[in-house]
């Protein structure tokens, strides 16, 4: 008996514009507010418990969905956000794994990620992600990211010294790699993925930022604060894709 090929499903993903960036980056800085919030408020491990079951929700209800719905996709990423954020402090403040040490960890499990994605697939294209398989990668791809990325972050600001401002300046500087080098040739899958870890210690930084006290070079908004700012940013630019479809053109299989 012969193996069927996966079967092939509508691309389930957003289009890669102006607004997807926005979206990305402003889910990444309310996964580090909405996750320092209820860590530092109730027992980490509840925290990180509820945490994981309204990401598994999430998750489930975005592998239910036949199409790309925004809603359901940036609900899902926003939990993958705060749970990949709370999971990566937990190591840290939990356990007393060093900010270094967890970003080299969730840099070995993303390349791994990717390396067996590659040699299953073939490609790691997001235009691509059009079948069970490739969309089950695409989610632990997008987990470790999320993790990787809030390590690399507070790595930078703490361990470094450099600050939370800082930080959001040098990696502000770093994501105009992908960009640029994408306009000179640079692989359009690379690139993407490049910018995609990025984001997540650009907006985690300018969120810790405006939302931690000024003894440790905040602004001291509060994370509570920040975090329902960033919660109304992310619900009015969701309406915005849900009504403006021309933007999101998902009803094509992917190439």
């Amino acid at each position: 008996m012969t193996n069927s090929p996966p079967r092939r499903l509508i691309r389930k993903v957003p289009e890669i514009t102006a607004i997807f960036w926005l979206a990305k980056l402003l889910t990444t800085a309310m996964g580090e507010s909405t996750s320092d919030y209820f860590v530092f408020r109730i027992n980490p491990y509840l925290a990180v418990i509820m945490g994981g079951i309204v990401f598994a929700v999430a998750l489930i209800l975005q592998f239910s969905v036949k199409k790309y719905i925004p809603w359901v996709y940036w609900f899902a990423v926003t939990m993958v956000a705060v749970f990949g954020t709370m999971a990566a402090d937990v190591l840290h403040i939990q356990l007393g794994v060093s900010y270094v040490v967890s970003t080299v960890f969730f840099a070995v499990a993303l390349a791994l990620i990717f390396i067996i994605w590659q040699r299953v697939e073939k490609t790691l294209s997001i235009h691509t992600i059009n079948n069970r398989r490739r969309e089950i990668f695409y989610w632990l791809a997008v987990l470790a990211t999320f993790a990787l990325g809030t390590a690399a972050g507070d790595w930078t600001a703490v361990t470094l010294g450099l600050g939370y401002f800082s930080s959001g300046l040098l990696f502000a500087g770093i994501i105009a790699i992908p960009a640029i080098g994408y306009r000179l040739g640079l692989n359009g899958v690379l690139s993407f993925w490049f910018a995609y870890i990025i984001t997540r210690p650009l907006g985690a930084s300018f969120a810790d930022w405006f939302g931690k006290p000024k003894s440790v070079g905040g602004r001291a908004l509060g994370d509570g604060l920040v975090s329902g700012v960033l919660a109304i940013l992310i619900i009015a630019l969701v309406s915005y894709m849900t009504f403006n479809r021309s933007e999101y053109k998902n009803e094509n299989p992917a190439r």
